[in-house]
């Protein structure tokens, strides 16, 4: 077949082929030999051309397949909404079936550039805790993180568009990986937490709408390199914060909403943004005087803030200006004339603040003028006959003044010029005030300082050294000062959802825990590290436990060791061995002996590297498994890194500290202790100096992750080896076909080759002897989610 289809393309002679083709014996055949000879080879031509078409379009066909099964997979997330029922199986071609008004898939040469579906999840009367809520955010099941990895495969969408499904969760940072995303709405979706800062890096990103939703961080101040960003939604979010400085040098801005946030602080000078014009930040908390704006405004809505001072005449120049609202501030001064006779202006609304004097009594009105709303200020004066004119086409509002005229619902006159000299005196009256209560302050601060100070002094223990070490010591293990150790709050949502199926941490008795392991007998223990020993026991409630003894520093006080128990207390995760309580024997910090237990969750079914070694008899993790139990311990690592501020480093990972729960779900014990116990450091890895590779391995969490990659890859055994060997082995993986010879043959024989491929490359990099050339812990992670969606797909 080969030889034919070589000939073919090269246009060889017929005679030539039948040279090729036809026997010698059979050159002198009959005629009617000779013709049936022919027929056949042409049939066998004709045959090969149909295969070539026939192998061009299964490699069109097959392209299309791995998109059509990532938004397959979209479905899936999305929970098999019903304006998807179309996207029934993988064989469809999901590209050329007809959009509706709810669903539109547009593709490129077999790739898919736009996904819009529009959902049926309620976009009025919303209430959000943070929680799934049926019937109106998707289930308890849903992954944000999940959703957009997956979407991440779509590498060459340019309109990504899902509003109203029901979404839940933080926006992932990853969401810039779809770096030719040009218009992306997330809008009336239920996404909170923070903006991410990454979604600015988005350099080809034209529209960006996460307008509706509850979003409750601050905005970020990165938006420099939005080069091209035309349309920005952030409304009805609860926002926080200042006006990010940055925005304004955006200059391709032609649409800002920011309405109905929580955003505080001044503006500053609009007038770069020459393009804008549409701007809305009303319903916020945003204070200080009216910013300038550029020429061509369209609409501007800075209604319901907090702005003073006067109207700027600058104002009254905005010529394209259609629609004003700076209502409900305390705008004083009087009503400029301008802003009524404006070319474009067709809707004025003034109303609740404080202006004050008269209209102008010949005031020209724009033809274009149909509404004006100058209720609730301390207008006085006649109403201008521009104003006062009835006409089918203009609503005047002109309520609670004290305008004269025969003009209704007024106030008298004394009550506009007796609010405006009393205002005048109140603010006379709260500068003195201010002063007076800065000094009545000043003079009390100042007599609590020298009691507190007196009072320590005489004491001899200062509270501000509490938390401080009481021999010298360079620098705190896991990267903590005592103020921060002091002031530690969470920051991840995770943080929140502690595990209700374990007791909260308390204090244990020395005689508890004699009774749960039979006074500490040998039967009960389970081994030793540098950590200190380990036993099993029971408690007297039935719950099987693990208790460390622990060596402790001398360095600590009562009270500071007692901060750091407290800050390991709070990390509970699922994917971390629980801490449930502790014990004292002793005095921390004096001479006397003092023992120290930790109390944790008993984990029964062993640790990671015993089932990789192949030590066990029982379970043989496969690949889908392995990647399971990586990704595991990638999201416990994430969560220590920022769970918590000061995050948790140097948490010493080893597959040995991979424990195995009844269910096979991966957990990670020996995390933190760096901050209770300094022994390690003293001690290292047994057997090795401080410099040694070892114990480098172990400084890094990203880099100590990446042999525990390596393991789950080619085994314990061979990523125990020196640096020199590893090194070899990861050119083993990049040489071609040079990783069959060195992978674990059940990852071979249970791996999709693109999936292991992924797992290959990212530990590659977290093994880099260059620190700034390691992901990230959330990049590791992303990508171990990127190679279990492969694999998943692979076996599905």
């Amino acid at each position: 077949m080969g030889l034919l289809l070589n000939l073919f393309k090269t246009g060889f002679p017929l005679d030539s082929l039948h040279e090729q083709v036809v026997p010698c014996s059979l050159k002198q055949c009959p005629k009617k030999s000779r013709t049936f000879l022919m027929g056949f080879h042409d049939f066998v031509l004709l045959f090969c051309s149909f295969w070539c078409v026939f192998f061009v379009s299964s490699c069109s066909a097959q392209m299309q397949s791995s998109q059509t099964q990532v938004l397959l997979q979209l479905k899936k997330h999305l929970e098999y909404p019903r304006q998807l029922e179309m996207w029934r199986d993988r064989w469809t071609d999901l590209c050329s079936v007809s959009s509706s008004g709810q669903v539109n898939v547009t593709c490129k040469d077999n790739f898919v550039t736009e996904l819009s579906i529009l959902g049926d999840k309620p976009t009025e009367g919303r209430d959000f805790d943070g929680f799934a809520i049926p019937n109106q955010t998707l289930s308890d099941s849903f992954s944000m993180d999940s959703f957009v990895a997956t979407v991440a495969r779509l590498t060459s969408l340019r309109v990504l568009s899902l509003v109203s499904l029901g979404m839940w969760g933080p926006l992932p940072d990853r969401i810039h990986r779809l770096y030719a995303l040009e218009h992306l709405d997330l809008s009336f979706n239920y996404l909170y937490g923070s903006i991410p800062p990454k979604i600015c890096t988005m350099v080809n990103l034209q529209t960006l709408g996460l307008g509706d939703n509850f979003f409750n961080g601050t905005i970020p101040n990165v938006f420099n390199s939005s080069s091209n960003l035309s349309v920005l939604s952030l409304r009805n979010n609860m926002l926080k914060g200042p006006f990010p400085p940055s925005i304004l040098s955006v200059t391709s801005l032609k649409d800002i909403d920011m309405s109905s946030n929580q955003i505080s602080g001044i503006l500053q000078d609009f007038s770069a943004l020459s393009s804008l014009e549409q701007l809305d930040l009303g319903e916020n908390k945003l204070e200080s005087f009216l910013p300038a704006m550029p020429k061509g405004l369209i609409s501007l809505f800075l209604g319901r803030n907090s702005f003073s001072g006067e109207i700027p005449k600058r104002y009254g120049q905005l010529n394209r200006l259609q629609k004003l609202d700076v209502s409900f501030n305390a705008l004083t001064g009087t009503a400029p004339a301008e802003l009524f006779s404006l070319p474009n202006i067709s809707y004025l609304n003034l109303a609740s603040n404080m202006l004050n004097g008269p209209l102008q009594s010949h005031l020209k009105c724009s033809s274009q003028l149909t509404f004006v709303d100058i209720s609730y200020n301390r207008l006085v004066g006649d109403l201008p006959s521009s104003l006062s004119t009835r006409s089918d086409n203009r609503v005047v509002k002109s309520d609670g003044n004290c305008l004269s005229g025969g003009v209704q619902h007024q106030h008298s006159v004394s009550y506009c010029t007796e609010a405006h000299v009393k205002k005048k005196s109140y603010r006379v009256g709260i500068f003195v005030g201010v002063i007076v209560g800065v000094l009545l302050i000043s003079v009390v601060l100042a007599l609590t300082i020298v009691i507190t100070c007196k009072k320590f002094f005489l004491q001899g223990v200062s509270e501000q050294h509490l938390l401080h070490k009481t021999v010298q010591d360079s620098s705190y293990a896991a990267g903590f000062s005592s103020e921060l150790v002091t002031n530690a709050r969470y920051i991840s949502e995770i943080a929140e959802l502690s595990r209700e199926d374990l007791p909260t941490c308390r204090s244990y008795s020395l005689e508890e825990l004699k009774e749960a392991t039979n006074n500490f007998d040998n039967s009960t223990f389970m081994g030793e590290n540098i950590y200190g020993k380990l036993y099993r026991g029971k408690l007297q409630s039935g719950m099987q436990i693990v208790i460390r003894s622990l060596p402790v520093s001398k360095k600590y006080s009562v009270r500071n060791f007692k901060l750091r128990l407290d800050l390991l207390a709070k990390l509970r995760h699922p994917h971390l061995v629980s801490l449930l309580g502790h014990c004292i024997d002793g005095v921390v910090g004096e001479n006397n002996e003092t023992n120290v237990f930790l109390i944790y969750e008993y984990v029964p079914n062993g640790t990671f590297q015993t089932y990789l070694s192949g030590h066990s008899s029982g379970k043989v993790f496969n690949w889908s498994e392995r990647l399971s139990v990586l990704i595991n311990i990638a999201k416990a690592v994430h969560f220590l890194h920022t769970g918590m501020i000061p995050g948790f480093f140097k948490n010493r990972l080893k597959s040995d500290n991979i424990l195995l729960s009844e269910n096979w779900m991966a957990k990670l014990s020996d995390y933190g202790l760096s901050i209770i116990s300094e022994e390690a450091d003293a001690c290292g890895v047994k057997g090795e100096s401080p410099n040694s590779w070892q114990m480098k391995m172990l400084e890094d969490d990203v880099y100590s992750f990446g042999f525990i990659l390596l393991e789950a890859l080619v085994g314990p055994s061979v990523s125990a080896e020196r640096v020199t060997a590893v090194s070899n082995v990861m050119a083993t993986f990049n040489s071609q076909d040079g990783w069959k010879g060195i992978v674990d043959p059940i990852v071979q024989a249970t791996c999709s080759k693109e999936s292991l491929f992924v797992v290959i490359s990212i530990t590659n990099k977290c093994i880099s002897p260059e620190s700034w050339n390691r992901p990230s812990i959330e990049d590791v992670l992303w990508n171990l989610q990127y190679a279990s969606q492969i694999q998943a797909t692979d076996d599905g």
